[in-house]
């Protein structure tokens, strides 16, 4: 296109200066040769309007936008199937109006990152608890995880004498990676979570390097209504849990479970759903004459869960139902038992800034959903050598307080019992309940960024009627991000 030009520009410049010469040999030419000279003149300026317009269209062909070719149309995050195919409802010779229109590249997204067609994010927080705890009835196990967050069933008892333990921790750091892909008009989803919270630390952990490891916390696939992986327990409603300096907080009146399961949502109307899932099942037995928990690992159902989610414009509310196969199998020698629970909880606004949230469960045979196993869900080994299931009630309130947009103070206590079948002499170790209460306060100077001081005090009793208490100052620094 430029040599063409450039070419077109010589040709007038030989003409122009042609004319030039022709013009004073004109003016002194004879009579007789006039005739001839104006012939020449008017053909030459003939020849000179041609340049000029040859010259014009050339110059508005550069201007022009060059066209896209096929390879950057179809270059684009509009997968070429889409754009030929028909919208539902069109004749087949009507246009399709968006094949006409520009087709848009992928932007780059406003939160992560980009690999090809896949949108990644990196979540999480780091995470400081400082915290003093009093226990009135003997010592905590060294290591022991009761030691970093309020488990009910570390709480010494029976010591005669109380002991106090300073601990600063930063284990409860937290790391998250989730994806979203595009696909078949439909946002693929994985995510995977991980922290350092639950693992038991290493005999000396604390000496000199304080090395945690980590532990899996989810992770999972989710393709429109479909949910398939590791994720909180269907059972659970993690909406519901009171902010809390502790990992948990009212963690031996709430249901807390995290395992692998199939999952699927159903939306029923505007605000109201129903998810249906098989979990992963694990029974947890104990002997009459001996308290410790026993992993059987004899399923062969999986736990099944459903559960209603209502969200009206005053409150979020569920309603769940758990129902299970209990299993033992030692050496051909087993039995099998039926486990349920129903659990409710919800979450009420006060004003804007307050909330009232709850939760209470009961069941037969679902000791491992509870309080991460408080009691167990069956005792095994009676006089008809038969699973005999343990009755639990569990349950919390909590009251939150935003006293300003950045300050707020959260108001809890927490239940839990277990009743042992009749006729099954229990040894007197064994957990009978657990309850308590804590307070705390909280002030957010940032966005992600939360300090705050909590006081607990709960009691762990055995069914001897024996307890312990626990006493506990706990600040925590955390920013997310």
């Amino acid at each position: 296109m430029e040599t063409g030009m450039k070419r077109l520009a010589f040709r007038t410049l030989l003409v122009s200066s042609a004319l030039a010469g022709l013009v004073p040999t004109a003016a002194q030419a004879q009579t007789a040769r006039e005739v001839e000279l104006e012939t020449r003149l008017k053909a030459l300026e003939a020849a000179v309007q041609d340049l000029r317009g040859e010259l014009t269209a050339a110059r508005a062909t550069a201007a022009a936008p060059i066209a896209p070719t096929t390879m950057s149309a179809t270059s684009t995050s509009t997968p070429p199937m889409s754009v030929a195919s028909e919208s539902p409802g069109r004749s087949p010779g009507a246009t399709n109006v968006a094949q006409a229109k520009p087709v848009a590249t992928n932007s780059a997204p406003t939160d992560g990152f980009r690999v090809g067609n896949t949108t990644v994010k990196l979540g999480g927080f780091v995470r400081l608890n400082v915290i003093a705890s009093r226990y009135s009835d003997g010592e905590a196990a060294v290591g022991g995880l009761g030691k970093e967050f309020f488990l009910p069933q570390q709480i010494p008892v029976g010591g005669g004498f109380s002991t106090q333990d300073l601990l600063l921790s930063a284990r409860q750091t937290r790391l998250q990676f989730s994806t979203s892909t595009p696909m078949n008009g439909t946002d693929i989803k994985t995510l995977v979570e991980f922290d350092f919270a639950l693992a038991t630390a290493p005999v000396g952990a604390q000496r000199a390097t304080n090395p945690y490891t980590p532990t899996f916390r989810r992770g999972f696939i989710e393709y429109g209504n479909l949910l398939v992986g590791q994720e909180w327990s269907t059972f659970q409603n993690i909406a519901v849990l009171p902010e809390t300096t502790d990992f948990v907080g009212p963690l031996d009146g709430t249901v807390f479970n995290r395992q692998a399961q199939v999952r699927y949502t159903i939306p029923l109307r505007s605000g109201l759903t129903l998810q249906i899932a098989a979990e992963n099942p694990e029974t947890e037995t104990a002997l009459p004459a001996n308290a410790a928990l026993v992993d059987t690992d004899d399923d062969r159902l999986p736990d099944v869960v459903a559960r209603v989610n209502w969200k009206p414009k005053f409150g979020d509310f569920a309603l769940a139902g758990l129902a299970r196969e209990l299993r033992t199998d030692t050496l051909g020698s087993g039995d099998t038992a039926f486990g349920w629970g129903v659990s409710g909880s919800g979450k009420i606004p006060i004003g804007k800034r307050h909330d009232l949230r709850f939760m209470a469960t009961y069941g037969q045979g679902i000791g491992r959903y509870l309080g991460l196993g408080y009691v167990p869900d069956a005792i095994y080994g009676g006089t008809a050598t038969q699973l005999e299931r343990i009755d639990n009630f569990a349950g919390f309130a909590a009251l939150r307080i935003g006293w300003t947009d950045a300050i707020h103070s959260t108001l809890m206590g927490s239940y839990q019992s277990a009743n042992y079948p009749a006729g099954v002499i229990v040894t007197g170790l064994a957990n009978a309940k657990s309850y308590g209460g804590a307070g705390n306060l909280f002030w957010s100077p940032g966005k992600g960024f939360d300090i705050g001081v909590e006081y607990r005090h709960a009691v762990r009793e055995l069914v001897s009627g024996d307890t312990g208490a626990l006493d506990r100052l706990e600040f925590a620094f955390k920013y997310g991000f």
